[in-house]
């Protein structure tokens, strides 16, 4: 029989002063199985249901190895047959650690009165880990720190040295907050950690790097990648969490409204043309491509892209990463990939007229062609490639259609407040006074933020005789606007629709709708 070693565990369990009637509810026991054992025997410990622990057990499991879980826990539990996807969800969200990271890192957080500023004070100076081969506190800061962003759902992590000390922040649902101060002398030794873990020239401190590190959350694939940048004070380091599972994601979960979707679905039907996502950097564009993927990734089309970088890997899709180092451009890529006989090409985005040239010229020689640009909405990627120089006759013979988007904040269901709109924000929003919107309060489930993640907000443009006519005959942004959301709402009233239905709050929409008044 499989048996826990103490030295393995996540906290020390003391038996004279642990009282496991006193474990605290909603998963958060005295003690916890070791993260390996946990996987190996399939077996995880919940927490606290009326008094008594509370144990999962995966399908298909020894049931032998709950005799060493009663051995090591010293008191009954309730026991909870688990299926193998729950089980591996479970482990996600109790172990945000893997393998070799979780035999260094398995005690964060979790030892009595030990916490990520703990750990930040026992790291040595520059000096010292030149001096030393251990490097094991600064090994589990960072585990402590990534596995801690996990937990909170956070999309990148700013590492920012300055005079003063080492600042680590942090974005939640694209709002960043500090989350730990350290001495400035420990800089050096956390991004060299970094540096190493990303396979990075750590003596290198004059150029900017990027790299990546590959991660299994519990059985979950979560893809960090590294940007360092030379500063005044040190390296600045951002880490961008990505999580694989996105890639899998499809349209109808996107959030997008009935007529957005009818006009991407339609758009992706077509043989060939181009279909364009806009929006400011982190808006999704990236995720809405592979959405836009996923759908035609049916076996029957060969799929190429070329990306800068590649984001996710997708079983069934040729992807090649821009490396401008060997002269791999985007206008490069996509010239080679034309060559490979493909159906679908995507292209990461249309940075300049080279390859807007290439991707019109592939849509009309049969290819559908996805790509990015960034602009303020939808109508803008028209006026964009107009200023590519890319002739209006050939615009509006390809462009199929053009889906802008954004993304805002999602009021936390638990704890929204309903209040009354004062005439300012009424005004600005187009509505009535005192309509009923609703206002964050912030509670456990949503951390006190008052929000659980980002809602998509779209706004689509089907291109059809009327446009091309527009676009044709030289017709600016306002005539198109007009006649695109004569009967489907821009980004400002899909925004505002999000307020009334009780998903954002005001602020949110507001910072959408006036920049479309502004614009039209």
């Amino acid at each position: 029989m499989a048996h826990i070693r103490k030295g393995d565990a996540v906290a020390e369990k003391d038996a004279d002063n642990a009282d496991i009637g006193e474990t605290q509810r909603l998963s958060q026991p005295l003690v916890t199985i070791p993260y390996a054992f946990a996987k190996e025997n399939g077996v995880i410990l919940l927490g606290d249901r009326g008094g008594r622990l509370l144990v999962a057990l995966r399908e298909a499991a020894d049931p032998l190895v709950l005799i060493e879980v009663r051995r090591y826990l010293s008191a009954p539990f309730d026991i909870e047959f688990t299926p193998q996807s729950e089980f591996d969800r479970l482990l996600a969200d109790q172990y945000a650690i893997d393998g070799d990271a979780a035999e260094m890192a398995q005690s964060i957080g979790r030892r009595e009165g030990e916490s990520l500023d703990d750990l930040a004070d026992t790291l040595p100076t520059a000096e010292d880990l030149l001096d030393s081969s251990d490097d094991a506190p600064a090994i589990r800061l960072i585990n402590g720190i990534i596995a801690d962003a996990v937990r909170q759902g956070v999309s990148d992590i700013h590492i920012e040295p300055y005079e003063t000390g080492l600042v680590i922040r942090m974005r939640v649902d694209g709002v960043l907050n500090e989350k730990l101060r350290m001495p400035a002398h420990v800089a050096p030794v956390v991004v060299s950690r970094i540096k190493v873990m990303a396979r990075l020239d750590i003596a290198e401190r004059r150029i900017p790097q990027d790299g990546r590190i590959g991660l299994t959350i519990g059985g979950k694939l979560i893809d960090v990648r590294v940007s360092t940048l030379p500063s005044r004070a040190g390296e600045r380091v951002v880490l961008r969490l990505l999580d694989k599972e996105n890639a899998n994601i499809s349209l109808d979960l996107l959030g997008m409204s009935a007529e957005v979707h009818q006009i991407m679905h339609g758009a992706l039907q077509e043989p060939n043309g181009i279909v364009l996502v806009t929006g400011p950097t982190g808006a999704g564009k990236t995720t809405t491509l592979y959405a836009c993927l996923k759908q035609l990734n049916d076996g029957s089309r060969n799929m190429l892209t070329v990306e800068d970088p590649v984001e996710y890997a997708v079983d069934g899709v040729g992807q090649t990463q821009v490396n401008s180092k060997v002269g791999l451009t985007f206008a490069a890529g996509l010239r080679a990939i034309l060559r490979q006989d493909p159906d679908v090409v995507m292209v990461g985005e249309i940075r300049d007229r080279e390859t807007a040239d290439i991707a019109v010229q592939a849509s009309l020689t049969g290819h559908l062609v996805l790509s990015t640009v960034h602009t303020n909405d939808a109508i803008g990627a028209i006026t964009r490639l107009r200023d590519m120089k890319i002739e209006p006759f050939l615009l509006a013979s390809t462009l199929r259609a053009v889906v802008a988007q954004r993304l805002v904040r999602r009021l936390c269901p638990e704890c929204r407040e309903p209040v009354q709109s004062d005439a300012n924000m009424a005004s600005l929003l187009g509505f009535e006074k005192d309509t009923l919107v609703y206002r964050p309060v912030g509670c456990k489930a949503c951390n006190n933020s008052g929000y659980q993640g980002r809602i998509g907000v779209f706004e689509a443009v089907r291109v059809d005789d009327t446009i091309r006519k527009l676009i044709n005959s030289g017709g600016d942004e306002t005539l198109i606007a007009r006649h695109a959301f004569s009967h489907a709402p821009n980004l400002g009233a899909a925004a505002r629709k999000l307020v009334r239905s009780g998903e954002t709050t005001p602020e949110e929409a507001i910072r959408i709708s006036r920049s479309e008044d502004e614009d039209r």
